[in-house]
């Protein structure tokens, strides 16, 4: 594992900690490999119970992708392969057998809230902030797997104004349309997660993995492709001047092409 995704085991709950408070624990690919790890470790070792994810400090669980790493982009078959790439992390997630819970505090952004989405459970201060602003930073967008996720959660006109005005939802309003199942003060997450954790952790573990696994089921079960869409967007002149706007951290100036 690496220094910047942390785990640790305390009875049948493992914890994963995303650990660049610095970067708002913006995810690596190295990251991403660690919690496919940790997911591995979560379904091989039969004493693991439940799977906890947070974010190292209060500001942010994960604000997305490290933007970095969309400099080595060149074609929209880049897009493809990274788009496929962050949704077999998320299906793994997704296929996790036991119950997983996403403690979220603060920001909660584009491949944060993919992540957090895939958990089964979100629980989250009130001062965490949910969204995919990527219509006024990056002019990336979503697999066809991630919208189906962010729809099946917020439903499509939600999502739609999640995506277009490229605004995010308050702890109150994730509240509200379900997508969080419990809100709490920043002091009080750690301890509030540990009960629901543990609480978890005394259930019937295949009377849980049957319920997860068939809402996942429901999901994916008439779900198109969409290789078309990501590879005309990362393609495009837009995603490249998305990335040096961002980089160079300047307004982009988009031309639709």
């Amino acid at each position: 594992m690496s220094d910047h995704l942390l785990t640790d085991r305390h009875g049948p709950v493992l914890r994963v900690t995303f650990n660049r408070p610095d970067q708002r624990n913006a995810m690596t690919w190295e990251m991403y490999d660690g919690l496919v790890a940790a997911c591995d470790a979560a379904e091989q070792d039969p004493d693991i119970r439940v799977l906890v994810l947070r974010g190292a400090g209060d500001d942010a669980f994960v604000a997305g992708t490290d933007i970095g790493q969309f400099q080595e982009f060149s074609s929209g078959q880049d897009g493809i392969a990274y788009e496929e790439k962050v949704t077999r992390i998320l299906t793994r997630l997704q296929t996790v057998p036991v119950p997983t819970v996403a403690a979220v505090s603060g920001y909660c952004i584009g491949g944060g809230l993919g992540i957090a989405a895939s958990c089964d459970l979100r629980i989250a201060t009130d001062t965490a902030r949910f969204g995919v602003p990527i219509a006024r930073t990056l002019g990336n967008c979503l697999s066809m797997s991630t919208h189906a996720l962010l729809v099946a959660h917020l439903g499509p006109s939600r999502a739609l104004d999640l995506l277009l005005r490229a605004r995010l939802l308050t702890a109150e309003e994730a509240h509200a349309a379900g997508f969080v199942a419990e809100l709490c003060a920043v002091a009080e997450l750690d301890d509030r997660t540990t009960e629901i954790a543990e609480r978890l952790a005394t259930h019937a573990p295949l009377t849980m993995w049957a319920a997860k696994e068939s809402v996942r089921r429901l999901r994916v079960a008439a779900l198109p492709g969409g290789d078309d869409i990501v590879s005309r967007v990362f393609g495009s002149a837009d995603f490249k001047e998305g990335v040096a706007a961002f980089l160079a951290k300047r307004p982009p100036e988009w031309s639709g092409r």
